[in-house]
């Protein structure tokens, strides 16, 4: 495959996996090392990719990638975070349910629990739980963001300063070394703050990709929340840190193979 084939696909690739290794290229396209090295540094020069040892990631930046995009990459990982998620959350319970394609994946996993009471500023969220006929849902009020469904501004917020739930269930677009969570829109920032505010136990779901991407906005920090649930043990400087800061980490399972496949 030539050069100007290749890298289409290595930036594919990178927006699918957060991260492309030049061997991992170099196996793919059946190519040399150096050969990969070249395709990374003119990506980079054409600031499309950044160089990181052993590889090159997407440039950090303030635009998330397209919605589509977000819900097929790691379907996989979000159901299985999904599924450990869902068996936190009790039947009986009143949660809040935020913005993102991995709470849209919880909320598929919550189509079987009964009386629960689901407020969310995700329309995806809403329309899934219409499915559940045990479930009382909520509509935040505010400006309906048209690119992912989502539901954000100063309405939104004063939507969910007037509960008070059990549970808060949000994502975040990108996670720092150091346990912050952030975002690149500011008006979800402010909504994100305002349910972990009115929640009496918090829980993030995001896999491993997260930290692998940069984003302006902070959220809080993991030492904010109760639980993280994740689809990779974490570095161990952050885990140590969890355990210091009484956040329970959960590593869900790795997705099992289709046996009939």
């Amino acid at each position: 495959m030539s050069q100007t084939l290749r890298h289409p696909v290595i930036l594919d690739l990178a927006r699918k996996e957060g991260k492309v290794t030049v061997e991992g290229l170099a196996r793919h396209f059946d190519v040399t090392l150096q050969t990969i090295r070249r395709d990374l540094a003119e990506l980079a020069e054409a600031g499309q990719l950044e160089r990181v040892h052993g590889g090159a990631v997407l440039p950090s930046g303030t635009q998330n990638i397209g919605y589509g995009e977000r819900r097929r990459t790691g379907a996989e990982a979000k159901a299985s975070m999904a599924r450990a998620c869902a068996a936190l959350i009790p039947e009986n319970a009143a949660i809040f349910l935020a913005i993102g394609t991995s709470t849209e994946a919880v909320a598929r996993e919550l189509l079987r629990h009964r009386n629960l009471l689901v407020v969310t500023n995700n329309m995806n969220v809403a329309n899934i739980l219409v499915a559940n006929p045990d479930c009382q849902i909520i509509l935040a009020g505010g400006t309906i963001r048209r690119s992912d469904g989502g539901i954000v501004g100063s309405l939104t917020v004063q939507t969910i300063r007037q509960f008070k739930l059990d549970l808060a269930v949000i994502g975040c677009s990108a996670l720092d070394v150091d346990g912050d969570l952030l975002d690149f829109d500011i008006e979800e920032v402010g909504v994100s703050r305002a349910i972990l505010g009115q929640s009496r136990r918090s829980l993030l779901v995001a896999d491993h990709s997260k930290f692998q991407r940069s984003a302006p906005a902070r959220i809080a920090s993991l030492a904010d929340l109760d639980t993280f649930v994740t689809d990779r043990p974490l570095p161990d400087p952050l885990a140590n840190r969890c355990r210091d800061w009484e956040t329970e980490v959960v590593v869900a399972p790795p997705a099992q193979p289709d046996r009939d496949a």
